[in-house]
């Protein structure tokens, strides 16, 4: 048992919390994070924290602003609590997709999220799949950024037909990716190049890679409505592709995502649990979760320890 580590849960994704307290063999600190009449958040740490080492998991899901004001709330009564050290773990970071400037006159949200993160009073981070990499430079503390590749290769070696898989990545930004997850399981790749011909017209879509006989897996690092994985399969299917597969580490599932999933020829949409599913297995059997539990509490067992995680950084 780690006696000097303090596991701490906002309201995101209590039972990943749970679980990842199980894993490491604590119980979760007594917390109250409650919401008045008005919105306001109100955080209240029930148990003596001064000197441990605290790892606040909470994922920046949707509520978005209420989760990640949690966090930022969490963090600094901990910090005038005197904890010893403070690590958030973000298995989802949100804002994430807006890491540049796009556009005259925006903001770099993330960035602002990362210094927020700071300010409050934490001295690491710990996430899982970032959506742009280079995020983890907008921190000025250190960030362990985590792949849930492990998690995801497991089960589609066990349950997917492997050796006529070919790994598809439905965009250009998407290839490096693929092509790492295509390289474990020794499968071919396929891109789904998209262009638009005109402006305020369609794209035209090329497959570009063999798809024609093969079972494909569409990976993503996220799925949000869906409309680019949906897409994606049905050119796959149309270009010859047997079963068509999905997977990502983010189920975001907003909007129409689960209704076009249901009405979509993809076979399965494996995903991860770093964002709470709340029941959406029974509108929609196709999604297949798996825990990044015992990932996330190894990689904080060993922050804790001091030891390295980068045999984690898959």
């Amino acid at each position: 048992m780690l006696k000097e580590i303090k596991i701490i849960t906002g309201n995101s994704n209590r039972q990943l919390s749970a679980d990842v307290a199980e894993f490491l063999k604590v119980g979760l600190t007594d917390t109250i994070v409650k919401t008045f009449g008005d919105g306001e958040i109100s955080v209240q740490v029930n148990e003596n924290v001064r000197g441990h080492d605290v790892f606040v998991i909470q994922s920046m899901c949707s509520p978005v602003n209420n989760n990640l004001m949690e966090l930022l709330l969490i963090v600094d009564a901990l910090k005038r609590a005197s904890a010893g050290r403070i690590t958030a773990v973000i298995p989802y970071f949100g804002y994430a997709r807006q890491d540049r400037k796009v556009q005259p006159r925006v903001p770099i949200s993330s960035k602002l999220v990362a210094d927020l993160i700071t300010v409050a009073g934490c001295h690491r981070v710990l996430t899982i799949d970032l959506h742009a990499g280079q995020i983890q430079g907008f921190f000025n503390i250190p960030v362990d950024h985590l792949y849930a590749i492990p998690v995801l290769l497991s089960y589609i070696r066990e349950n997917l037909p492997v050796k006529n898989l070919t790994i598809v990545s439905p965009d250009a930004g998407g290839v490096e990716r693929a092509r790492s997850f295509a390289r474990r399981l020794k499968c071919s790749l396929a891109i789904i190049d998209k262009r638009r011909e005109n402006a305020n017209e369609c794209t035209a879509e090329n497959v570009i890679g063999e798809v024609q006989g093969k079972d494909v897996l569409i990976l993503d690092d996220m799925i949000d409505t869906a409309g680019t994985t949906v897409q994606a399969a049905s050119i796959l299917k149309y270009n010859g592709a047997l079963n068509v597969y999905a997977a990502c580490s983010h189920a975001v599932l907003s909007g129409p995502a689960i209704e076009r999933i249901n009405n979509s020829v993809i076979e399965q949409v494996i995903t991860t649990n770093t964002i709470p599913i709340n029941g959406k297995t029974d509108k929609c059997p196709k999604l297949v979760v798996l825990s990044v539990a015992v990932l996330m509490g190894e990689a904080i067992r060993r922050i804790y320890e001091e030891s390295s995680i980068s045999s984690l950084f898959v």
